[in-house]
Formats: structure tokens, sequence, C-alpha cells
């Protein structure tokens, strides 16, 4: 009866000492992986209070009002992410407005110096190079160097009759 009830509590390998080495092993390495998990959290540039999940409480009044203190200040850090990704997006949206402004600006712009050069092509005369600007803008190159247009200087062209 000892020998069946041997085998029933401690199970098949209840005299197998490699096993039994093998499961202190395994509970050491646990408790020291604990011990280190516990110095880490304490350790933490964060609050203690994230500390209070590991706590074992005297009551559940004082569970209760450490873990209402830790969704207080989860909630203060929520608030403040909500509010600087307020502050980000109406940033954003300035910046947008901005630019969108600046687009509108280039583009009167724009008109207003094709609407200029359409009236003065008319006055440039018909022998000198500039007088046909889809020329003048195929010949023009972009210089990086200088952030700036190259234009072909103005050229006129007498032709002799004989």
């Amino acid at each position: 009866l000892q020998m069946l009830e041997q085998q029933v509590v401690g199970g098949e390998q209840a005299k197998n000492k490699d096993l039994k080495e093998k499961h202190k092993r395994r509970k050491k390495y646990a408790d020291e992986r604990r011990m280190q998990l516990v110095a880490a959290l304490q350790q933490s540039n964060e609050d203690s209070s994230d500390w209070v999940l590991l706590n074992v409480y005297d009551s559940i009044q004082e569970e209760v009002r450490a873990k209402s203190k830790l969704l207080e200040k989860m909630q203060e850090k929520l608030r403040a992410a909500e509010t600087e990704i307020k502050d980000l997006q109406s940033e954003f949206e300035l910046e947008k407005i901005d630019y969108l402004n600046t687009i509108r600006r280039l583009e009167r712009e724009l008109m207003l110096f094709q609407q200029l050069l359409d009236q003065v092509q008319s006055l440039v005369r018909r022998d000198c190079n500039y007088s046909n600007l889809e020329k003048i803008k195929r010949e023009s190159v972009w210089d990086e160097e200088m952030g700036c247009w190259k234009i072909p200087e103005p050229v006129i062209q007498k032709t002799r009759l004989p």
C-alpha cells in the first residue's frame, strides 16, 4: 500500500533525482528572473506606482486606492497625449493654410507675368530672337549652382536685301 501511495503521490518519477534537480534549477531560475524584474521595475524611471501591480494588499480598499491612483495618473498621461496631438494637428493645419496661400499667391503672380509677356511680345521687334517666346523657353536652362534660369542673350538679326 505504501509503495502504491508513493507512486500515486509522487508519480512514477518520484525517485528520479535528475528530474528533481531539473525542477529545482527551473524554480531557482524563475525566482531569480522574478527578482530581476522586480528590481528593474523599482529602478525604472517611471513612478513607483507602476510597481503597485506587484504589491500584496492587506485589504481590498487599499488595493482599490492604489489602483485608482494609478488610473488617475494614466488618465493624466492620456490627456497630455491628446493635448499634444491636438497641438500638432492645429500646427499642421496652420502650415497647410500657409502653403495654400503661398501657392495661390504664386499662381496669381504667374498669371500676371504671363499676361505681361503676352502684351509685351507684340512690342518686340520681329528681327529679335525674343519675338518668339516658345523658342526662348526651349533654349533656357536651369542652373542648379546659381539657382536661376540662364536665358539666351537678346540678338537682333538684320537681314539685308540685295
